[in-house]
């Protein structure tokens, strides 16, 4: 009753932020994202009868409030398969976790894979994807490999549908990550959502925008349309960052690397460069970039002062069992 998955984190280019009233981590709007195969998470799942509750260990050290919510996700697989068997997980990233890199995405998509698998579910992509999205908002979306969107359902057979829109290899863009600072950020994205939704006087207008953004996101990616996808995706993303910023307290996870990266990338767009930029919750700047252009990104970003690191991927798989 054991088995190990994979997963990659998954880029938003349309952003999520923010959860619908009724309940269940549905997301209060679609999003359209990118699985990045560079970067892994591989976790173990063991089901043991002997045990009193779950254990969980990430990168080998025990994590107590992290524990907790595992084994809430593992809650809904043992509900969903009709088992009441405690579990021992291990997990480790190839990135750093909780700074802003979609750590929980990939963690809970090889969580709910690498489960099911041990119990022998036999679930299907779009059921764990249910599941993970249950245990993290952006999880669903690890789920799936190269461009994958998520859109509320209201009435449908789940609250949300998850698909893949184009695979890795029939849009291979790439992404150059510059690491402006690799400790976890001070306010988790659940929590800031939480203070945006109450507070900010612009949540309720990025909801009623963000259809219109979901649909301009999808024909630039179905059309192979550079220009245009980098045009929604960074105004995707500099709308979410206004409205955390307009949360009380406002929410500032950038640094100011991560400003002087978002110029680099303009300045080479301008250029002649096909580069745009993308942020989620944290100080981390991914550059989104066709393959002629990688060489000219690494370049530009690797000299920004304050970057501590360059990661470099192309699109990746959706998660899968290994073992």
């Amino acid at each position: 009753m054991a088995a190990t998955a994979v997963a990659h984190p998954n880029i938003a280019l349309v952003k999520y932020w923010g959860k619908a009233p009724e309940g269940d981590n549905v997301p209060a709007v679609g999003s359209l994202s990118i699985t990045l195969g560079g970067l892994t998470t591989r976790t173990r799942v063991r089901f043991d009868p002997g045990l009193a509750g779950d254990r969980f260990r990430l990168d080998g050290v025990e994590d107590g409030a992290a524990a907790r919510r595992v084994s809430r996700c593992l809650d809904r697989v043992r509900d969903r398969l009709g088992v009441r068997i405690h579990a021992e997980v291990s997990s480790r990233n190839d990135f750093p976790t909780a700074a802003g890199l979609a750590s929980s995405a990939s963690g809970f998509a090889a969580l709910v894979t690498a489960a099911e698998a041990a119990l022998g579910g036999g679930l299907d992509p779009a059921e764990r994807a249910d599941l993970a999205r249950r245990c993290s908002g952006s999880a669903a979306r690890s789920i799936f490999g190269g461009f994958v969107e998520l859109r509320p359902t209201p009435g449908g057979p789940r609250p949300t549908e998850t698909r893949q829109i184009l695979a890795p290899d029939e849009w291979p863009l790439e992404v150059v990550i510059a690491v402006t600072a690799s400790g976890p950020k001070a306010t988790g994205s659940t929590e800031g959502m939480r203070l945006t939704e109450r507070t900010s006087p612009y949540h309720a207008e990025w909801v009623r925008l963000s259809p219109a953004h979901l649909d301009e996101a999808r024909r630039a990616v179905l059309g192979r349309d550079f220009e245009a996808l980098a045009a929604i995706a960074e105004h995707s993303c500099l709308a979410m960052h206004a409205v955390m910023l307009s949360a009380r307290p406002g929410l500032i996870y950038w640094n100011g690397a991560t400003v002087a990266c978002l110029h680099r990338v303009r300045e080479l767009r301008g250029r002649g460069v096909p580069v745009f930029f993308t942020v989620d919750a944290g100080p981390q700047v991914k550059a989104v970039c066709l393959p002629e252009a990688v060489p000219a990104v690494r370049e530009a970003l690797g000299a920004v002062p304050g970057v501590e690191a360059l990661l470099h991927s192309g699109l990746g798989g959706g998660a899968e069992v290994v073992e």
